[in-house]
């Protein structure tokens, strides 16, 4: 499964590298493109929100390619800095509070099938998904390594908010949009989980420090050779 992820993503990254190059050629700023990117997913989100989700999943997939342009003509173009960074991650919380917060407000607004369980249900991964990335930024804040830690990532989360929405919209009695939500409510929370538990065994020691009996005499280089 990961090596078809990697290949798919190696294959769009093939085909938007025209995009890039321009991009890199004519100087466009990657801060641009980030608040480009985010107010097109900021409309995607309304989109979702109208109940409009075949025509918000496809124009989420066409212009997903921000998400990956920004960082890219960045590097290329040597104009990556760390505010540039900050940036990108800020605004990556907003579009998706906006692209979740979309399905919270259509279940919200709107009669339809199982409507107060997917409210519960889009809260939860409206807001588990925010504390994916606070988890990380915090945890790397303090020195934890959190690569790879969790099962769902950023580009992961988008691909889901777009395929099944552009191909089946509200189709099957809107079962297909509720196992999406449901899908990225359980993933975002057991991802929480899972960060605070890797941090966890990796402050372990900071948390359950070595306590020394009192009086005891500290130890010396003398103390730690082994006996001959």
């Amino acid at each position: 499964m990961v090596s078809i992820w990697r290949g798919l993503v190696a294959g769009y990254l093939r085909l938007i590298e025209p995009i890039i190059a321009w991009c890199v050629r004519h100087r466009v700023s990657p801060n641009l493109i980030t608040s480009v990117g985010t107010a097109s997913a900021c409309a995607v989100g309304v989109l979702f929100g109208l109940g409009w989700f075949s025509v918000g999943g496809w124009t989420l997939g066409i212009l997903a390619f921000f998400d990956v342009v920004d960082g890219a003509v960045a590097r290329r173009s040597g104009t990556a800095t760390v505010f540039g960074s900050f940036y990108d991650a800020t605004l990556d919380r907003v579009a998706d509070g906006f692209l979740l917060g979309g399905f919270v407000v259509f279940y919200a607004l709107h009669d339809v099938p199982r409507q107060a369980a997917m409210v519960l249900i889009a809260l939860v991964a409206l807001v588990a998904t925010q504390l994916t990335s606070y988890t990380r930024s915090r945890a790397e804040l303090i020195g934890v390594d959190m690569k790879g830690v969790g099962w769902m990532e950023r580009p992961e989360r988008i691909t889901l908010l777009a395929a099944p929405q552009a191909f089946f919209g509200r189709s099957f009695d809107g079962w297909v949009v509720d196992a999406v939500v449901t899908i990225l409510a359980v993933t975002a929370v057991v991802t929480v989980a899972q960060r605070i538990r890797h941090v966890l065994r990796a402050t372990a020691v900071a948390i359950f420090p070595v306590i020394e009996e009192p009086g005891a005499r500290p130890l010396t280089s003398h103390d730690e050779e082994s006996p001959q």
